[in-house]
């Protein structure tokens, strides 16, 4: 059984104005690994995606889910329930 890891790495490394080569070089990896993980098209192990939030400095379930995230600009995300 094979679950897709969604991921915000392009979203934060565009929020914070840093290159896939950038980031790359941060982590260690190859700038092209770093487009495969945006893509969904490598996963991530454990200590990489654990470095990759310490990067951003964020929770590592801000960058990734097992659940798509929602779509910025969605109606039906934006302010919870509707009555």
């Amino acid at each position: 059984m094979s679950e897709t890891v969604h991921n915000r790495i392009a979203v934060l490394r565009a929020e914070r104005g840093v290159s896939r080569r950038q980031l790359a070089d941060a982590l260690g990896v190859h700038y092209q690994t770093v487009g495969y993980l945006e893509r969904g098209e490598f996963r991530p192990s454990l200590h990489l995606a654990l470095r990759i939030a310490a990067y951003f400095e964020v929770p590592v379930e801000v960058v990734f889910s097992i659940e798509p995230f929602p779509r910025i600009g969605d109606p039906s995300t934006a302010g919870g329930r509707t009555a």
